[in-house]
């Protein structure tokens, strides 16, 4: 595994933890930060049965406030249309690793997420937040489209079209209570118990067969732009390799011995 340079990175007991480490600046993103964000969802896409979850997080008083202002807009002006096509699509290709790694991702969100924070949030299976957090996609407050890193496919799946077109238009805050209640949290807690939550999501996780969890993902991606009739096809697909893989048969064995079984992801 690379060492990363531009946030901090642990591996513990089949747990990855990516952290923005930039807290004076509340975590805000480098051209630096993507790349490595990029190459690490990439890398972890062919560790499935070393690494069975990631975690991203922040430092500090925030998750992650966005493209930093003077490293990367300031930067972006002087470029011309192609040098700044190519970074958009390598902060897409952000999100795109993010949803399709087979690990579950968890975001783990102590503070304000903004901009391209808020969207790496969102692109997560599972966000928890600390009270305090709160979300701003304020892509137009600074001259641009609120599409920004394919948050107009994803939002809406999470949240529904008039409140995604609320949030992507106006750019206003979210807080958690809010999140929580649109869908785009999936648990409020605390500040002080936002790591022994995450934590505890973690550890239930790894506990479930790493390749159902995969195919899950794969299904939930997949289907969000397949007909109804197409989306029972793909599941009968996938519950037919699995249904012959080793990890249901591990199942069946676990339960008549009594026991919990021990899943490999084969």
């Amino acid at each position: 595994m690379t060492r990363w340079q531009h946030f901090d990175y642990d591996e513990s007991d089949g747990v990855a933890t990516l952290t923005f480490s930039r807290p004076e600046r509340l975590n805000s993103l480098t051209f630096e930060v993507y790349a490595d964000i990029r190459d690490l969802t990439r890398e972890l896409r062919d560790k499935p049965r070393d690494i069975r979850v990631l975690v991203i997080r922040g430092q500090g008083r925030g998750f992650c406030s966005g493209g930093d202002v003077d490293e990367i807009i300031g930067e972006l002006l002087k470029r011309d249309t192609r040098d700044v096509y190519e970074f958009a699509r390598m902060t897409g290709e952000c999100v795109r690793n993010i949803r399709e790694m087979p690990q579950p991702v968890i975001a783990a969100v102590n503070g304000v997420a903004a901009g391209a924070g808020a969207v790496l949030a969102a692109a997560a299976d599972i966000r928890v937040l600390a009270e305090p957090a709160s979300f701003r996609f304020l892509f137009t407050s600074v001259g641009l489209s609120g599409g920004d890193m394919g948050i107009c496919w994803l939002l809406p799946r999470i949240i529904g079209w008039g409140r995604a077109s609320e949030a992507l238009l106006l750019g206003g805050k979210i807080t958690s209570r809010q999140a929580l209640d649109w869908g785009l949290a999936t648990k409020v807690v605390a500040g002080d118990e936002l790591d022994s939550a995450v934590a505890a999501y973690a550890a239930e996780l790894k506990g479930l067969a790493p390749w159902g969890l995969a195919m899950t993902k794969e299904m939930l991606n997949r289907s969000a732009s397949a007909d109804y009739s197409t989306g029972i096809e793909l599941e009968a697909f996938t519950q037919t390799l699995l249904m012959t893989a080793e990890d249901f048969k591990e199942f069946h064995a676990g339960f008549k011995a009594g026991r919990k079984p021990e899943f490999r992801g084969r």
